[in-house]
């Protein structure tokens, strides 16, 4: 079990980004949470086997279709214990 905190910035709030992401993660088997930062960044924090961590990593390069990802920061963190993948206010 791995987790990793992740900041995305471009143009990602807006576009459906969290609502995609939470879905993908599910798909995935990961657990955690995203959320909209005030600085109109994503954050989010994944957590669960390190191919499927690095999968969602991944998937924050992207994003959805109308998302314009310009940077993505991954860092390691300690899992929480998440059970599930939420979507935060």
């Amino acid at each position: 079990m791995v987790a990793r905190k992740v900041c995305v910035r471009g143009r990602v709030q807006g576009v459906f980004f969290r609502d995609a992401c939470s879905r993908e993660a599910r798909l995935a088997g990961v657990t955690g949470w995203v959320r909209n930062e005030p600085d109109e960044s994503v954050a989010a924090h994944f957590e669960g086997p390190p191919a499927a961590v690095e999968h969602m990593v991944a998937w924050c390069h992207e994003g959805p279709r109308h998302a314009r990802v310009v940077e993505v920061l991954a860092t390691e963190t300690s899992p929480t214990g998440a059970v599930d993948f939420d979507v935060r206010m």
